[in-house]
């Protein structure tokens, strides 16, 4: 009888143990914390994808956890797709109150960044938005400096501007937010994207951060199909290997501040250190904001023979191993 008593005491205590555990894990992330955090909560999404997008951004603790307490409020149907501000100290019922409820954060503004925008151009759409003074945005650009306290990846002696590293996306800016604010998060972006993986692939080319973007600025500016952007970073390696000028047309215009379809005699004769036609190697700094494709380009070339490419009439690229396969191919596209 005693020992009966002694398992029923101690099943007991490891029921409550659980339920301690279970309470402090389904509890708030930080109960101490003022912190908001937004959250986009995609239309479709799963109770699964929800949870590691919570998980992710430090509300909740146990993903699993998580998952039950929705199922067993009967919450894992009724979340609402939308944008929220989360405080890290609500519980999980707490979140999936807000969740089901619909009650989306308004007070911010959604601004697109697409791949291979220039900083004068990101600093358009925004100032155009109402958000940011474009000079002021633009005066900041120039100084990387200033937040390379918080940045480590800024701290490489080449990168002059912040010219390449604002991330190309989707974000929602709020409307108090300052020129800085806005730097901030969008750095942040290019900080959560480049990886440890890809700090490795750029040490075993033995290449700088600043090196790696500027390829991939343009391979952004000159590929338009994603399959051909390793192929186009390959041909540009390949001219690097052999002093060979890149003589690509984008950092021409990116002198110009236009982008002629066309460059003349006169404009491919620039004396510039971003004029690829009169200089070997990369030009200084990156030209525009590559997306995640075109760094991983730069960072995992193809291993082609190529020299040369030729852009044809539906976007995609003719490329050739000598000097005269390429006239020919030029010749051809032309005739199209």
């Amino acid at each position: 009888m005693k020992k009966v008593f002694i398992m029923c005491i101690f099943t007991v205590l490891i029921i409550a143990s659980g339920l301690v555990y279970f309470n402090i894990q389904t509890g708030p992330y930080d109960s101490s914390s003022e912190k908001q955090v937004l959250v986009d909560i995609k239309k479709g999404s799963s109770l699964d994808s929800v949870s590691e997008i919570l998980f992710e951004k430090k509300l909740i603790k146990n993903k699993l956890f998580f998952k039950i307490t929705a199922k067993v409020n009967n919450m894992d149907t009724g979340i609402k797709a939308g944008l929220y501000k989360i405080n890290q100290s609500y519980s999980n019922k707490e979140i999936l109150d807000i969740l089901n409820s619909g009650k989306v954060y308004k007070d911010l503004v959604k601004i697109t960044i697409p791949e291979g925008f220039e900083a004068h151009q990101i600093a358009d759409r925004i100032s155009d938005s109402g958000l940011v003074d474009k000079g002021k945005f633009m005066d900041l650009v120039n100084n990387p400096s200033i937040f390379s306290e918080n940045y480590t990846f800024l701290n490489e002696e080449d990168i002059l501007s912040l010219e390449g590293y604002l991330f190309p996306d989707t974000y929602f800016f709020d409307k108090n937010y300052s020129e800085e604010d806005i730097i901030n998060v969008m750095l942040k972006r290019f900080d959560q994207i480049y990886t440890d993986e890809y700090k490795k692939a750029q040490n075993e080319k033995n290449l700088t951060l600043n090196q790696v973007i500027t390829l991939a600025s343009i391979v952004e500016r000159e590929a338009r199909l994603d399959k051909e952007r390793s192929i186009i970073a390959g041909v540009f390696y390949n001219r690097i290997n052999i002093n060979m000028p890149l003589q690509s047309c984008a950092t021409v215009q990116y002198i110009l501040g236009e982008r002629k379809s066309n460059l003349s005699f006169n404009d491919i004769k620039i004396d510039s250190p971003y004029n690829t036609y009169k200089n070997s190697g990369l030009p200084p700094g990156p030209i525009a904001s590559p997306g995640k494709k075109s760094i991983e380009a730069a960072l995992y070339p193809e291993n082609v023979d190529y020299l040369y490419f030729v852009a044809k009439k539906d976007g995609s690229h003719s490329f050739s191993k000598t000097y005269n396969e390429h006239l020919k191919r030029k010749a051809e596209n032309e005739s199209e």
